[in-house]
């Protein structure tokens, strides 16, 4: 049974993709903060886990390895929004967005390179940008830096590792997740914001996490070095004048 390790997998995205992954046969390691939340998903998929803050170096890579010698797939379904004009943006909000956006990105893939290398076939690393780093919004600069930054990670890696592992990227626009609540949970400013995408809605976990379980399979055995939308539209098409 192929091993998948899932960074961020408490809650939101990374939980949805779990799910998906477990339903195709795979067994997943969670890692995350919030032992009891993990210890329960861990629990209905049977699936492992491991807590650990992305932001600490060693714990993040105890836990990556505590997934086993070998494994199939790494997600790291960490995020942040952090949204401010660039008057008001502190070199702690810069730093704090890379360290967890990119750096963490960065820190997962070393840790699991070795498992990763020894899994038996292709194995695949799956990272996580924004629309906002290709469409360009207001008040994103310190996350349209880190993300950006995870796409370029993700470039350089797809072609170092090629061709035994594959790299891709997922770039979605607003989803509703706990990590947007603060967007989303007055229904009118989710409204307004869900007009502004051609599919006249809000993205939910789950379709990105579709998405995530496809580029994690061997049914995308032949795709690597993308940058793939999620975005109901958002980054291409403009239906209102």
């Amino acid at each position: 049974m192929s091993k998948h390790v899932i960074v961020g997998g408490a809650g939101g995205i990374g939980s949805a993709l779990a799910r998906r992954l477990a339903g195709q046969g795979a067994s997943v390691h969670l890692i995350g903060r919030d032992s009891a939340k993990l210890a329960l998903l861990a629990g209905e998929l049977g699936g492992t886990f491991a807590v650990a803050d992305v932001l600490e170096r060693s714990a993040l890579g105890e836990a990556v390895k505590a997934a086993g010698p070998a494994i199939a797939g790494l997600a790291y379904c960490v995020g942040s929004i952090n949204l401010k004009p660039v008057s008001r943006i502190s070199d702690e909000d810069v730093e704090r967005d890379f360290r967890l956006n990119a750096l963490g990105a960065f820190r997962a893939v070393q840790a699991a390179l070795p498992a990763l290398k020894a899994n038996e076939g292709v194995s695949n690393i799956l990272l996580f940008s924004t629309v906002a780093v290709a469409q360009g919004f207001t008040a994103h600069a310190s996350i349209g830096m880190a993300k950006g930054a995870v796409e370029g990670l993700m470039l350089s890696l797809a072609a170092e590792l090629a061709p035994k592992v594959r790299v891709n990227c997922i770039a979605p626009s607003l989803t509703r997740t706990p990590l947007a609540a603060a967007l989303t949970s007055s229904e009118q400013m989710a409204s307004a914001i869900a007009g502004l995408h051609a599919l006249q809605r809000l993205g939910e976990a789950d379709d990105v996490a579709a998405l995530a379980a496809f580029l994690m399979s061997s049914d995308a055995s032949w795709i690597t070095g993308q940058v793939i939308g999620v975005d109901g539209g958002r980054s291409s098409l403009r239906t209102r004048g």
